[in-house]
């Protein structure tokens, strides 16, 4: 029953973490911190992993079939489109995340991720630097780019801002949302950008560790799967709907307080 309680505990922190801008890597490891369980397996990241997949397929997989029948024309009739143009987008802005991510796995899976001060001090710090930028992109920035008029250079830079999520508390949705804020995108772009970048990252991760789930399939694995898919479909809704009139400071500030409950525990 325990088993059970955390999968879905964990379910939900991966669900919510993975597509609000708060880190689900940094909550996978500081909530079994915090209630003092054990560290998940391999199998059951890989299974977080395949709900988080379900979740963002299942919100836009309709975008993704539209983005592929702009390439379609553009190879059969030669037709431009901006769904030609954004898929290629989406698949240059993915490879140097996944590049330096795949170069430094093994670096942070043995060192960075038992640092729980290191990981509370980051997910603070990304937590006032989205804050700021933010702010300092509502400030500077009066005509925002929208979805539809994001540029080459644009949706590179927020690929390549991925990279620091391979250091759990940065957060790859937090990485790519500062980042297109401080390259004037607007905030409902920057959502819904990172969302579909997330697709091809969430899928190459699950692709390459899929055998270990399948190896070690069990009732607690499939229900992290089918939580972890309800509150991230549950998340991406919330969030585009939220910040067509808030800004991210919510999530700043969870981010600081969250930081600041684990530096008391680890310290007392």
């Amino acid at each position: 029953m325990i088993e059970i309680l955390q999968s879905i505990l964990l379910g939900i922190v991966q669900g919510v973490g993975e597509f609000l801008p708060i880190s689900s890597s940094a909550h996978l490891i500081l909530v079994p911190y915090l209630f003092e369980f054990e560290a998940n397996s391999l199998a059951f990241d890989v299974a977080l992993h395949f709900g988080t997949l379900v979740a963002v397929l299942s919100v836009f997989f309709k975008d993704w079939l539209i983005l592929a029948k702009g390439v379609f024309d553009k190879v059969v009739h030669k037709k431009d489109s901006f769904e030609n143009k954004m898929f290629w987008y989406l698949v240059i802005a993915t490879i140097p995340g996944a590049l330096i991510g795949m170069a430094l796995e093994e670096f942070i899976e043995n060192i960075f991720r038992g640092l729980i001060p290191g990981i509370a001090i980051a997910l603070a710090i990304m937590g006032v630097l989205i804050y700021i930028g933010d702010k300092w992109a509502d400030k500077h920035y009066k005509k925002q780019t929208s979805y539809e008029k994001l540029t080459l250079k644009q949706t590179f830079l927020i690929g390549l801002s991925q990279a620091l999520a391979v250091f759990p508390g940065f957060s790859r949705s937090g990485t790519t949302i500062l980042a297109g804020r401080l390259l004037g995108v607007s905030k409902e772009a920057c959502a819904k950008f990172s969302f579909m970048l997330s697709t091809p990252i969430i899928f190459g991760a699950t692709i390459l560790k899929f055998s270990s789930l399948i190896n070690e399939f069990s009732l607690s694995l499939v229900i992290g799967i089918v939580t972890a898919s309800i509150f991230g479909i549950l998340s991406i809704k919330f969030l585009l709907n939220y910040i067509k009139k808030k800004d991210f400071a919510i999530f700043a500030y969870y981010r600081v307080i969250i930081s600041i409950i684990v530096l008391i525990k680890f310290i007392f």
